[in-house]
């Protein structure tokens, strides 16, 4: 394996505790080579399950965190200036496509309509990437395979994907797990016992209840284990949860104490 590519090789399992048949899917889904689009809330385990399906696949991960500013350039690559003149560099998608890695882009729908089309004719029979600057047809590697993710409950007019994109997609839905696996899934993360787990689920569960209602998002599967952490580390539940379950998610007053209020019924 290349040496470039070799550094994006997982080596050791990113553990991963399967919710429904997602991980039959993205298998199927790898072998027919058809690309797959995650769905789901912020910290709910989107970027582990790629990571664990990588592993799982022997494949190489290249993982794009894409945001507004993101030109099609830093996807794709550029020239270079160095001391012996202008040398080609290759973006996180061809470097994925030539040497046949997954390529991850995390959060699609922050990054530009302009910048996201030019994954399209990689995504179907093609499976090609022009590279225009440099003047190349880059066929892909058999073993490429693209996953892009986002949260559908940030869209709106301005931040979506277009539909000639959505449709070159297989779909898995992510979201909150139920109860029982959360509380296995902050304990074995965070190194929490059962019983502090099963509170620091509970408080998320009351706090999803007021997504709309006050709330932008609920409390992710990601902050119960961080505050597990801290409770880890010697700090007292109440104020590891209010620095990790509340705080970041509210400044208003009224929410906040709300939210303290539910923490004080379980610790």
């Amino acid at each position: 394996m290349d040496t470039i590519i070799s550094d994006h090789a997982i080596s050791d399992e990113p553990w991963y505790r399967p919710v429904s048949d997602e991980v039959t899917l993205f298998q199927a889904a790898y072998g027919a080579r058809m690309p797959v689009m995650l769905k789901g809330p912020t910290g709910c385990g989107k970027t582990r399950f790629v990571e664990h399906m990588a592993w799982k696949l022997g494949r190489p991960l290249v993982t794009v965190a894409c945001n507004e500013d993101m030109t099609a350039s830093d996807l794709v690559g550029r020239f270079l200036l160095d001391a012996d003149g202008t040398k080609w560099q290759d973006g996180p998608l061809t470097l994925a496509a030539r040497f046949g890695a997954i390529c991850y882009l995390d959060e699609v729908v922050e990054a530009r309509q302009d910048t996201t089309v030019v994954i399209h004719p990689l995504t179907d029979n093609r499976r090609v990437l022009p590279l225009e600057k440099k003047g190349e047809l880059l066929e892909a590697h058999p073993d490429f395979f693209l996953v892009i993710s986002y949260n559908p409950g940030y869209q709106s007019l301005m931040k979506d994907l277009k539909q000639s994109t959505k449709q070159r997609f297989g779909a898995l839905d992510f979201n909150w797990p139920e109860a029982e696996v959360e509380i296995e899934i902050v304990a074995h993360e965070s190194g929490a016992d059962q019983d502090i787990s099963k509170k620091l689920v509970e408080i998320g569960g009351r706090a999803r209840n007021l997504k709309g209602h006050g709330l932008d998002e609920g409390i992710s599967t990601r902050m119960l284990i961080h505050a597990g952490k801290l409770i880890g580390q010697g700090v007292e539940p109440g104020p590891a949860c209010r620095m990790a379950l509340v705080r970041p998610i509210t400044d208003d007053p009224d929410m906040r104490d709300a939210l303290d209020a539910a923490v004080a019924t379980y610790f």
